[in-house]
């Protein structure tokens, strides 16, 4: 990446294994302070069908790499982010204004999908199957054998809040299974993607394996619509996933979607279980700004025996919310630093104001300023305003007690959306309960929603998307299984 005229960083696009500049060029700018990071040079159509074209040649290459050379370019790239660990930190801080802390959590969070991925390729490799044919006499003397292979080009579109690590959900699965990838980094955070694509090269990935291409959503559509790509993986809003879903063709297409994560409070809770939970909420809801697609928005309290519980939860929240540090993402000490653009937070800011209007109390939260959006605790909104029903994608959390654990499971289930869920609870019945009636792609036990490991099988139903995320789950979807049948010729010795 070179420098602009204007002594700012040029960001060039990577395009089948060279950095190009276009003519399509705008400023990137920090959501924190508005200070011009960098000129983005824009891809056209035409950089997007080279790479494409790119990608398309170069499967020969990949899918020939042998087993030990995916994994030691698997662990190369590992050893390169962690090396870049600061660049790479620093560029999501400036990028997306995450706080410093969550950022530095992010790279590491990249280097152990990598470190899975090489680990995926020895295990996933070998992981064939052996049929029985005799089960009929046609099959007598015969054997099935079934192997994967890549499926071909991957095109990947990643988001702004987790702009490291979801694309690496992406690239590293892609690397494993032998698949070329030419990855869409949102528009807000191309930086850290062109940092990553300069570490694979350098690990030795294939040239033209590997496209990373600042776009217009306009100019990016190739990506959907055209055939050689055969598996489109997009993590973005619920609108703009299943439009994609639609017009994609024969290829195969996986979404990680919206959420509304809510948790329940259960009657076998204590006042003393919320020293624990409290903390556990407030990260879960304010980190990042509730910028996450499952950062918690609803908090449901069983009061099946009388508020005591349900008004110690809002008192305790109240005042752990307010004492949540707001400011420059460059604070490690900030858990909550600016919304990513001053539309959104405007957005958000209109909805709190809706559930007031709709009859919800503010228990905490203040006036918003450019991007920044105090972190907001609501309490008693009705189930149709849009801070319940709809994905917030801000700081901003709603209260509420339901009379039974049956109701509580209910009002969970209540939404368009189920990708996580969590349960506070010392009873095992109803751990298993909620395991067996909440539609979620994940229910966690005493713990945030927010939770996530990375060899997780990630994934939500209804609004919330299609497919799982997570190394091995990608390996296997970005392979294609192929039967082999033996036999032998009459009269061979």
């Amino acid at each position: 990446m070179s420098s602009a005229s204007s002594n700012v960083p040029l960001l060039r696009p990577f395009v089948a294994g060279r950095f190009v500049e276009t003519v399509n060029r705008r400023q990137l700018l920090a959501p924190y302070d508005r200070r011009v990071l960098g000129e983005v040079c824009e891809c056209s159509q035409a950089e997007i069908d080279e790479a494409l074209r790119a990608a398309e040649s170069a499967l020969a290459l990949t899918r020939a790499l042998t087993t030990d050379k995916r994994a030691a370019i698997c662990t190369a790239i590992a050893r390169g982010l962690l090396s870049a660990k600061e660049r790479l930190a620093h560029a999501i801080c400036d990028d997306a204004g995450k706080p410093i802390a969550d950022a530095q959590a992010e790279v590491t969070r990249a280097v152990l999908c990598f470190e899975l991925a090489a680990a995926e390729v020895l295990t996933t490799s070998g992981e064939g199957q052996v049929l029985p044919m005799d089960l009929a006499p046609l099959g007598y003397g015969r054997t099935g054998i079934v192997r994967r292979f890549p499926l071909g080009p991957i095109a990947a579109i990643s988001p702004f809040n987790f702009p490291l690590n979801l694309l690496v959900h992406k690239v590293a699965p892609a690397i494993a299974a032998g698949c070329p990838i030419v990855c869409k980094p949102a528009s807000q955070t191309p930086s850290v993607a062109l940092v990553l694509a300069e570490i694979l090269h350098a690990a030795g990935w294939p040239s033209g394996a590997l496209s990373v291409l600042p776009a217009t959503r306009a100019a990016a559509d190739l990506l959907v619509t055209d055939d050689r790509c055969k598996l489109l993986t997009f993590t973005g809003s619920a609108p703009v996933g299943w439009d994609m879903k639609a017009r994609a063709g024969k290829k195969k297409v996986t979404l990680e979607l919206g959420g509304n994560a809510a948790v329940i409070i259960d009657e076998t809770c204590s006042e003393h279980d919320l020293e624990t939970i409290v903390p556990k909420l407030v990260y879960g809801a304010y980190s990042y700004s509730g910028q996450k697609c499952i950062s918690i928005q609803r908090v449901y309290v069983v009061a099946r025996q009388g508020d005591r519980l349900y008004r110690a939860v809002c008192e305790r929240l109240q005042a752990a919310v307010a004492a949540i540090k707001v400011g420059d993402p460059h604070d490690p000490a900030v858990l909550v630093g600016p919304m990513i653009d001053e539309h959104n937070a405007r957005r958000v800011e209109s909805w709190i104001a809706e559930a007031e209007s709709l009859g919800a109390r503010r228990l905490h939260g203040g006036e918003r300023q450019g991007t920044f959006l105090p972190p907001t605790l609501l309490a008693e909104a009705p189930p149709h305003a849009r801070v319940v029903r709809e994905e917030v994608f801000g700081p901003v959390c709603h209260l509420d007690r339901v009379p039974s654990f049956e109701a509580a499971l209910a009002s969970v289930n209540d939404s368009r959306f189920g990708l996580q869920a969590a349960v506070f609870t010392h009873d095992l019945g109803h751990a298993l309960r909620a395991h067996e009636e909440l539609c979620v792609g994940a229910v966690i036990l005493n713990e945030a929603p927010s939770f996530r490991i990375d060899h997780m099988p990630y994934g939500g139903v209804k609004d919330s998307g299609l497919g799982r995320e997570g190394i091995r789950s990608a390996i296997v979807d970005m392979t294609e299984p192929r039967l082999l049948i033996t036999g032998v010729l009459p009269g061979t010795h």
